[in-house]
């Protein structure tokens, strides 16, 4: 009631409530990363040593291409 009260006297909506709603959106994604990538990180270190060695040389090309291809798109 008084934010209509206040568009009648002012003609604007509320800003600070859709500042709050996109504040907790902010919060809830980054809890929800957060446990995403702590569950990552366990499953991860309970993999054998051999998977691991794998992921992690997959991981390096992925990123090395990815480097090649942003300098050459900057042409570095």
């Amino acid at each position: 009631m008084t934010s209509d009260t206040m568009k009648q006297f002012n003609g604007k909506t509320d800003e600070a409530d859709q500042t709050t709603a996109d504040a907790g959106k902010a919060v809830l994604v980054g809890l929800l990363g957060g446990l995403v990538s702590a569950a990552g990180y366990l499953v991860y270190q309970r993999l054998p040593e051999e998977q691991k060695r794998r992921i992690q040389v997959q991981v390096r090309g992925i990123i090395e291409s990815r480097l090649h291809q942003i300098r050459q798109d900057l042409n570095i």
